[in-house]
């Protein structure tokens, strides 16, 4: 291999490095940097009691009673409603949000895979679109199965 070759290959694997750090959300999530916004699960009446919902409360400012959008430097999603069909206009919205706010870096947690109990390959799906926006980092599995 010449030297042009090597430093092609190592641009590529940068590329794919920081592809893939940008896309991954941590599964442990417990601070945020400035520009980040914590997105979790909730359900609509915004009682952020448990999980990943009440982590948003006491961490990065979820407001009690309010079950869907921006808040603090969290998003909710909705899951607790009905089937999968009724959380994706939610997911939906949220996409827009974040196509609409490219100042923020928006980790998506296990949203539904919780207290939900829903099963990431019912979820996964809903966020097929969030692969291509670049300030939204989805959970690894989610992207796994996204990717098949």
């Amino acid at each position: 291999m010449d030297l042009y070759e090597i430093i092609f290959k190592l641009a590529q694997d940068i590329k794919y490095c920081d592809m893939t750090v940008r896309k991954i959300a941590p599964d442990m999530i417990t601070r945020l940097e400035d520009n980040e916004i914590f997105v979790f699960g909730s359900n609509l009446r915004g009682a952020h009691g448990g999980g990943a919902a009440r982590l948003a409360m006491e961490k990065f400012g979820a407001v009690w009673g309010q079950g869907t959008g921006m808040q603090g430097r969290s998003y909710a999603i909705p899951t607790m409603q009905g089937g999968v069909e009724t959380i994706r206009p939610y997911v939906d919205e949220f996409i827009s949000f974040a196509v609409h706010h490219p100042e923020y870096r928006f980790l998506v947690t296990r949203i539904g895979c919780g207290i939900a109990g829903f099963r990431e390959e019912d979820i996964a799906p809903l966020f097929r679109e969030a692969l291509d926006v670049e300030n939204i980092s989805l959970p690894e599995s989610f992207v796994n199965l996204l990717e098949k």
